[in-house]
């Protein structure tokens, strides 16, 4: 981690104030309605539960994910608690489009060969080829990221 970062992209205070507190609060009342004002059926009781129990564990994840940075550097993309998301080397391309299957506020990159699954709600995913970054990051400092990763490439 001795290298130089390019560019840092953060979560921004206002969108993880109010993505966490929507996802928090939609899974306590999802709870508080299966507890308080049970259905029926017991089977949808146990749905609205998992359902409250599932939003609060996002909610959960979403906190912990945009707690962390993402650091560009000549060799990686990663986060800041070191979680390599994707080497400089072996991406393909970038696709900021307003049609680019991307999160908001952030672009999409292509790379050579498939990653493992991994996501941090709110900040990035990887799926096969792709990785999305961006979420609740401003939109500035994604802008300004993609720009030196499209250099990167550029310049290979």
């Amino acid at each position: 981690m001795s290298e130089e970062t390019l560019a840092i992209v953060r979560a921004s205070a206002p969108r993880r104030a109010f993505g966490l507190g929507t996802v928090t609060i939609l899974g306590g009342l999802l709870v508080y309605l299966a507890l308080t004002q049970p259905p029926a059926n017991p089977l949808w009781q146990v749905f609205l539960i998992g359902l409250g129990a599932g939003a609060l564990w996002l909610a959960w994840r979403m906190w912990r994910a945009t707690g962390q940075a993402i650091e560009l550097t000549e060799t990686e993309l990663r986060t800041s608690d070191g979680t390599r998301i994707a080497e400089v080397a072996r991406i393909e391309s970038l696709d900021r489009g307003f049609f680019a299957f991307k999160p908001s506020n952030g672009f999409l990159l292509r790379l050579e060969a498939e990653a493992p699954a991994a996501w941090a709600p709110g900040l990035w995913w990887r799926l096969g080829r792709r990785v999305g970054v961006g979420g609740m990051t401003p939109g500035p400092q994604t802008r300004a990221m993609a720009e030196v990763i499209s250099a990167m490439i550029a310049r290979r």
